[in-house]
């Protein structure tokens, strides 16, 4: 069906139709995860829209902001500062912080951020007047919670939250610089000759030990070695000993055996005689220094001759 075929108040209900739908249709919203949305009825505050489905009224009611819930962070450019030597330097922050009141972000502040870069500006140079340099550079930490806890407070009544402050950089002047890395390098010379001092000196102390522990060990190596060579020359004396014992007491038993068998055979006087005679030659063969002869040495010659003469004529007679 055409247009032109339809009548005036059909094209007027149409019109109407299409018009109703494109309001419904502008009434109808949804919020999404972690943002919340500021209504405002014929320009005063009506209500907060959180995530889900919601509907306004046409016209009279608009979404006078569109917020997120979700933790920002705000880099803000490099302040300078004052220490309180006097030293002029510049620091740059980075400060993070969530919504928490929709309404009282709306209202309660022109231009947060703006509102909160210049609270962290005069904040940290109120912080860096009380701290020296050397302070300043080592006291990042102090610095940070004092700041965190200022901000927190003081945007507490716009609906803010600061979780965490950082100083992102400290920069300090040229000549300020020039003079800390010749410190820097001065320090870093002077605990490399300490510790260059302290490795000689454990060196010479291990090497003393070293010598100490090699004296001590070859003194207990000589006093074993001496310790080993009396027990050694201990025993051989006393095998030695045992040695002239055993051959002692071999010949008294032979001399004692030989006693025995003289005694036993009853040997008569001329034997004995003949006996003595053989020992008088054995103490008399060039090696004795002095004889004893015996007074009866003439009657024991004469009995010699008679056995001599007596054994001769057997052997003549056989």
């Amino acid at each position: 069906m055409l247009l032109s075929e339809l009548s005036g108040g059909q094209v007027f209900g149409l019109f109407l139709v299409f018009l109703i739908i494109v309001i419904v249709a502008s009434a109808i919203r949804i919020v999404p995860q972690a943002h919340a949305y500021v209504i405002e009825r014929l320009g005063t505050y009506q209500s907060t829209w959180s995530v889900g489905f919601h509907m306004k009224w046409p016209i009279i009611d608009k979404i006078a902001q569109r917020i997120s819930l979700k933790e920002q962070v705000i880099d803000f450019a490099p302040q300078p500062v004052i220490t309180k030597d006097n030293v002029t330097m510049r620091i740059d922050t980075v400060v993070f912080f969530q919504i928490t009141d929709p309404k009282l972000f709306a209202y309660g502040v022109e231009k947060p951020i703006m509102a909160i870069e210049n609270l962290t500006a005069t904040t940290l140079r109120n912080i860096i007047g009380e701290l020296e340099l050397d302070q300043t550079l080592t006291s990042r930490e102090t610095i940070n919670i004092k700041m965190r806890s200022t901000l927190d407070e003081a945007t507490d009544p716009w609906g803010i939250k600061v979780n965490r402050v950082e100083l992102k950089n400290i920069i300090p002047p040229a000549a300020i610089q020039d003079a800390m890395e010749k410190q820097m390098k001065a320090e870093r010379e002077r605990r490399e000759q300490i510790l260059i001092a302290e490795g000689e000196k454990k060196s010479a102390i291990l090497r003393a030990e070293g010598q100490k522990e090699s004296l001590i060990l070859s003194a207990e190596a000589e006093k074993q070695s001496a310790i080993l060579k009396a027990e050694a020359a201990k025993e051989a004396t006393i095998k030695r000993a045992q040695g002239e014992a055993e051959a002692i007491m071999t010949v008294q038993k032979a001399n004692a055996e030989g006693i025995k068998f003289l005694n036993e055979s009853a040997p008569d006087k001329s034997v004995l005689t003949l006996k003595s005679l053989e020992a008088f030659g054995k103490a008399a063969d060039g090696k004795a220094t002095k004889l004893i002869i015996p007074s009866d040495i003439a009657g024991i010659a004469g009995l010699a001759s008679s056995l001599t003469e007596i054994a001769g004529s057997k052997d003549k007679a056989e």
